[in-house]
């Protein structure tokens, strides 16, 4: 497989820091995100790559293991967690024929042995070792971004993972950086070892007019100077519709009112809603006419 840099996928240098990372990661992953390049191949291959490159690169252990290792970085974990296993179970078991007394550690047959169970054989040496230490996969990490419309809903979506197609469904009420694993939809184990887990981050865009704060949602409604001193009926937007309110004769700015359950799903709680917060800006007119002056001056001489 051609050796595929990370690092200038995603634009940075080899010092980059954590959050240069992400900061790039997040870029590339909307520019060529598969829901705003609809049937684009290339932005398809592209997004892969670039969720494969934060992989690697935002976990602090497998960008070690990149740095040292480069393309044969995955192999190279695998070699230095078979090693320490070996050694602890074999340490004391075998003498090198240097002439160091006393040197405990491996012989030339099970570096051999290794790279033959390893890699398929391909080195000579001495006699087998067992061959058959089992290692669990490697755990995938992937982002998936949605807008906050989506997942105001439960829903089923098919994420692409390294070439595979895994059906999920995503609960209503996900919130933003928060992370699912799903048990087993990682890297496949070595020597029948269990696979590893995939855990997926959501990056949840907000489009909308409204905040939101876990499941409490807040808006801001305008009120004119004539319905915020009289008070009436005004009609509001809530996530899912309109409804009616009664607003308070002498209405101040910054006034708050709860609509209760009309705020966001509650995540894995159903039919369970938090609350919507309506607060009230009152508009000043931007102009009078000659009447609205006379009758605003006598106001102010009862005043």
């Amino acid at each position: 497989m051609a050796f595929i840099d990370y690092y200038k996928i995603l634009g940075v240098d080899k010092n980059a820091t954590k959050a240069e990372i992400k900061k790039a990661y997040r870029k590339l992953a909307r520019k060529h995100h598969p829901d705003l390049n609809p049937n684009d191949k290339e932005a398809e291959l592209k997004f892969k790559q670039v969720n494969e490159a934060h992989e690697v690169l935002s976990n602090e252990e497998k960008r070690k293991k990149y740095d040292k290792y480069g393309e044969n970085w995955q192999q190279g974990e695998a070699y230095e967690q078979a090693q320490k296993h070996q050694y602890s179970q074999q340490q004391g078991q075998y003498q090198r024929s240097s002439g160091f007394e006393g040197f405990e550690g491996f012989g030339e047959g099970e570096y051999s042995d290794f790279f033959e169970s390893m890699f398929g054989g391909g080195f000579s040496g001495g006699s087998r070792s067992s061959g058959n230490v089992k290692f669990r996969g490697q755990d995938f990490n992937a982002q998936l971004q949605l807008n906050l419309k989506d997942v105001y809903t439960t829903q089923k979506q098919v994420l692409t993972v390294k070439g595979k197609n895994i059906r999920l469904t995503i609960p209503a009420g996900v919130t933003n950086g928060q992370v699912i694993k799903i048990n087993g939809k990682g890297g496949p184990g070595v020597n029948g070892g269990p696979n590893g887990d995939l855990y997926i981050e959501f990056n949840i865009m907000n489009n909308t007019s409204f905040k939101r704060d876990g499941s409490n949602l807040y808006s801001d409604v305008d009120l004119s100077l004539y319905k915020a001193v009289l008070g009436g009926d005004i009609t509001v937007n809530t996530f899912n519709g309109k409804v009616k309110l009664k607003v308070k004769p002498l209405t101040q700015t910054g006034s708050q009112v709860k609509l209760k359950g009309k705020g966001f799903p509650k995540y894995r709680k159903e039919n369970e809603f938090g609350d919507l917060y309506i607060t009230y800006n009152v508009k000043l007119p931007k102009k009078l006419s000659e009447k609205e002056k006379e009758l605003f001056e006598e106001l102010a001489k009862l005043q």
